[in-house]
Order: structure tokens, then C-alpha cells, then sequence
């Protein structure tokens, strides 16, 4: 169906657009700011975020492809489902924070290292209104989601970019983090509002639909937790066993080696719909859709690996410099994680497509265990090079 072809191009194209613009961008600032805080306070900044990821899974709830799901199922309960996963981000926003506010008794994290946490923590709060994302997704009309991140996007590296030339403190950094999912959170809204004959007095609970959604969503909001567990506890252990310059080398690998990670998350969400309606349509088609999703995904995750693996020293030393002299190795091993988030990425979207959410937190949990027992023992007799093995033996096992 070409009609139907180009409706889908189009919005992978506006999504990939926006990423590749968002990769770019935010890989120069964040190369500048690593640069300038060094490793020691780039260190320190990056576990403050690790830590609030740990938990920033519960304030999503799991709702995302879930809500979609059921927006392309049926469009006629659309305030009901935007209002309603709206109001459970909110709570679940609020939730995350009382949960940080116990854990941090349980670190060695000082005064300062505690605040840095509680001012990136307070921006889940706003990141509720992505339920605008979920809305234009199911619609395939992506490219206003994009228009609300680009503009995003700029304001807050143009305040970043002042920073860094007016030498401000590190906590100055943490405070960009809460306004830019405030500037997106008003993004979103302005957008929606304008292309939606939506009312925000609509925006309303429903209890009905908040449990029959918490009751396909639970098996992912634990799955979220897990996923968020092993892509940020090797930071957290790293800076427990370590110390803070420690992290900040890692972390500087990892980030290049995660930037990558948009592409199949564009791909999958924007063909998501696809696939749905192919499975209304014929076993057949929805499995040769898949199929060649899966096949996509790797050879594309292999196109990148094979280049980092042999440029990763140079690459680290042309971004961040020679402080940054042992992020190289951990850029080498870590990057052929990629293969199988991509592949996990796509063939999450086969489990939720079968409702079989419980499956998927499964493989991720037995990922998670292995990279944490992994993380004790290799950490302390490999460094953070240790970190990237146990990454990469827990995606693959996953």
C-alpha cells in the first residue's frame, strides 16, 4: 500500500530527523560540558542522573505502549485514556521522589551529592505530559512532537552553552535538567492543544480505565525498573567502589556508545502501529513485518559497532581529550551491547503486541541479575572496563 507506505515513512522520518539532530546536538554540549566539569565532576553529575534513573521507570508506569496500543485500537476513548495516563504519571512523578528520599539513606553520597539527585528527580514530574507523545504516535502525526523537542532541544542547549562560557557550578547544570522538561512539558501542550479539538477540562480520572491499564502495564513498569536497573547500576557500583573519576571516564564511553540507542527505539515506535494493524490483517504479514524489523535491527547495530570498535581510542581522545584517556576501552567493549538492545528493543514490541508483557520482564530480570553479579566481581579486578563486560554479558543474556 504505497498510501499507507509514505504515512509511515514520513513519521519515522520526522522522528528520525529530530534524533539525529538531538544526537548531534546534544553530543557536542555534552562533550563540551564533560570537558570542562572533567572527570571527577562529570563523574558526579553522571551518577546523580544514574541514581534517578534507577528509578524514574515507576513514574512512567509502563503506560506507553499501552496507551498507544489502545489509542489505535479505539479512537473514541481518547480523553479518556490521554486524562487518565496523565494523572497516573503525575502520581506515579510523586512516587518516585518519596521512594529517593528513603533510598539515599542507604549511599555515601554527601549533603550536595543528595540535592544534585533531588533537582533531577523533580523534572519526572513534568515528563508526564508525554502523554501528548503517545497521542500523536497512535495518529502517526509525529512531526509535532518533534517541532516541541527541537524547540526544546534549543533553548536548553543555548542556556548550557551560557553556562559553560560564564563558568558556572556543576549544581547550575542539574537546575538545566528540571527547565528542559519544563520547556518540553509547555511544548507539548501548545502542540496538542493546537491539533487536537481536545479541551484540557477533559483531562479527567477515569478509575475503570487507570486499573484495566495498570493491569496490562504492571508486568512493564516492573520490566522498566529492571531495564532502568541495568542500563545505570554499573555507574552507581562503579562510583560506590571507585569513586567519582571513575565514573566519569565510564560514563563518557557510555554515552557515545548509548547514542545510538534512538534508532531503534524511532524505528520500532513508529512502525508499532504498522504491525498492529497487520496482525488485524494476516498471521502471515505480521510475522514477515517482524521479520524484517529483527533483520533491520541487527545488521544495522553491527554497521556501528564494527567502525567503534577499532576507532574507539582515537574517537575518545578527538571528543573529550586526553583527561578522558580510559574511556577508549570501555567505548570498545561496550558498544557491541548495541546489537542486542536493538534486537530487545524490536522484539519488545512482539511482546506487547501479544500482551505477553509478563515474558519481557522476565529476560530483562535474568539480564539484570547477571550484570549485577557480574559488576561485583569484575569491577573490583577489571576496573571499569570490568563494568562494560558485565553490560555486555547481561544484554546478551537478556
Amino acid at each position: 500500500n504505497h498510501q499507507g507506505f509514505m504515512k509511515y515513512f514520513k513519521n519515522t522520518s520526522w522522528l528520525f530527523g529530530e534524533k539525529i539532530l538531538r544526537m548531534v546536538v546534544g553530543l557536542f554540549v555534552g562533550i563540551w560540558v564533560a570537558r570542562y566539569l572533567g572527570p571527577e565532576q562529570f563523574g558526579l553529575y553522571s551518577y546523580s542522573q544514574s541514581f534517578v534513573a534507577l528509578f524514574a521507570a515507576i513514574a512512567t508506569l509502563g503506560l506507553d505502549g499501552i496507551v498507544v496500543r489502545e489509542l489505535v485500537k479505539d479512537k473514541s476513548r481518547r480523553d479518556e485514556l490521554i486524562g487518565t495516563a496523565f494523572w497516573l504519571k503525575v502520581m506515579g512523578a510523586f512516587g518516585v521522589l518519596l521512594i529517593l528520599a528513603v533510598a539515599v539513606n542507604f549511599t555515601s553520597n554527601d549533603t550536595y551529592t543528595n540535592t544534585l539527585v533531588f533537582i533531577i528527580a523533580s523534572a519526572t514530574i513534568f515528563q508526564s505530559f508525554n502523554v501528548v507523545d503517545m497521542y500523536f504516535q497512535a495518529k502517526v502525526m509525529s512531526k509535532f512532537v518533534v517541532y516541541a523537542n527541537i524547540i526544546s532541544l534549543f533553548i536548553s542547549s543555548l542556556v548550557k552553552i551560557s553556562l559553560l562560557l560564564n563558568e558556572a557550578p556543576l549544581i547550575a547544570f542539574a537546575w538545566v535538567v528540571l527547565f528542559d522538561s519544563i520547556i518540553l512539558a509547555i511544548g507539548f501542550l501548545y502542540f496538542f492543544l493546537k491539533n487536537s479539538n481536545f479541551n484540557i477540562r477533559d483531562l479527567k480520572f477515569n478509575k475503570s480505565t487507570a486499573v484495566d491499564l495498570l493491569r496490562d502495564s504492571w508486568p512493564l513498569i516492573l520490566s522498566g525498573i529492571v531495564i532502568s536497573i541495568y542500563m545505570k547500576i554499573d555507574q552507581v557500583m562503579i562510583k560506590e567502589m571507585l569513586g567519582n573519576e571513575a565514573v566519569g571516564q565510564y560514563a563518557a564511553a557510555v554515552r557515545l556508545s548509548e547514542a545510538w540507542y534512538f534508532i531503534p527505539m524511532v524505528i520500532s515506535a513508529s512502525l508499532f502501529p504498522a504491525i498492529i494493524n497487520a496482525k488485524k490483517v494476516s498471521k502471515k504479514l505480521y510475522y514477515a513485518r517482524l521479520q524484517k524489523l529483527y533483520d533491520l535491527m541487527v545488521w544495522m547495530a553491527i554497521a556501528i559497532a564494527l567502525p567503534m570498535t577499532f576507532l574507539s581510542d582515537w574517537v575518545v581522545h578527538f571528543l573529550y581529550g586526553e583527561q578522558y584517556n580510559q574511556a577508549g576501552s570501555v567505548l570498545m567493549i561496550h558498544i557491541w551491547a548495541g546489537i542486542f538492545v536493538f534486537l530487545g528493543v524490536a522484539s519488545g514490541k512482539w511482546f506487547m503486541a501479544e500482551n505477553l508483557q509478563m515474558l519481557s520482564f522476565w529476560r530483562t530480570f535474568y539480564g539484570m541479575i547477571i550484570n549485577i553479579i557480574l559488576n561485583i566481581f569484575l569491577i573490583p579486578k577489571y576496573g571499569i572496563q570490568g563494568a562494560a563486560i558485565a553490560t555486555l554479558v547481561g544484554q546478551i543474556t537478556a
